[in-house]
């Protein structure tokens, strides 16, 4: 079970003018940008959590303040009962996070940036190259193997990235918007690879601006706006508090609520 309380985390703005200061965000407070004000959520084994907002809302912040990348000004991150706050690097360990840029070497080939990344986390050769085949075949990326990462097309390196983020099995799996760039086919691969999470009672938690992705694989929504948790349930609680069965419907709803 994950269990995200209160996450709160600022940044410094840098000095404007008096034009850039008449048309400043309302998060903008004494010389602060309050990115994530009060995000809370609960994930538990086996389940697949959204992470839904408007652009600018706080979602990504969120996910590196959850991947220890980050340090919040306030608030708590607990997995199964252990803080992730209090021991950073050993949390890491057992975290998959996928950034918004995929953070791969284009030299290598696409088998050589998981096999890299596999090594990092100190698994065993063996190990590692069946775990190496069982990805590459669960992601439908046999066929390219054995190019070189900067050769690859946008969704290739995708699912590359992917392959990296949970190579090495953690206990839990953040992704930033991983169907970014993904056409159709590898989309519904990428989907089908999420909802193959709930088996293995990992919780995994993803951002995405696809509701349909959310309707297809999730079992929990979090909506974030401005930097506040709006909504925190289920996908049918989500439809009942907005106001639609349409989820489309119903996100505009929670959102307009809160304005």
């Amino acid at each position: 079970m994950i269990e995200v309380t209160g996450l709160a985390k600022r940044f410094r703005l840098p000095k404007r003018g008096a034009t850039a200061a008449q048309a400043r965000d309302p998060r903008d407070q004494d010389g602060w940008f309050q990115a994530v004000r009060d995000v809370s959520f609960t994930c538990a084994p086996g389940e697949v959590l959204g992470l839904l907002g408007p652009n600018g809302a706080g979602k990504t912040t969120t996910l590196r303040l959850l991947s220890t990348a980050l340090k919040p000004d306030a608030g708590s991150i607990h997995a199964n009962g252990v803080d992730l706050l209090r021991d950073p690097l050993m949390a890491r360990r057992h975290i998959g996070f996928l950034s918004g840029s995929t953070g791969l070497y284009g030299r290598l080939t696409a088998r050589e940036n998981v096999e890299y990344f596999g090594r990092l986390h100190g698994m065993p050769r063996d190990a590692l190259q069946h775990r190496c085949d069982e990805l590459f075949a669960l992601l439908d990326m046999e066929g390219y193997g054995s190019k070189r990462v900067d050769q690859l097309s946008t969704g290739m390196k995708q699912k590359c990235a992917i392959a990296r983020t949970v190579v090495h099995g953690p206990h839990i799996v953040i992704l930033d918007e991983p169907t970014t760039g993904l056409d159709v086919m590898s989309a519904k691969i990428l989907l089908d690879f999420i909802a193959s999470y709930k088996t293995l009672r990992v919780p995994l938690i993803f951002s995405t601006h696809h509701l349909h992705e959310v309707e297809k694989v999730c079992d929990r929504v979090c909506i974030v706006n401005h930097g506040i948790s709006a909504f925190n349930g289920t996908v049918d609680e989500l439809r009942r508090q907005g106001g639609s069965n349409d989820l489309y419907d119903a996100f505009v709803g929670i959102i307009h609520r809160g304005v």
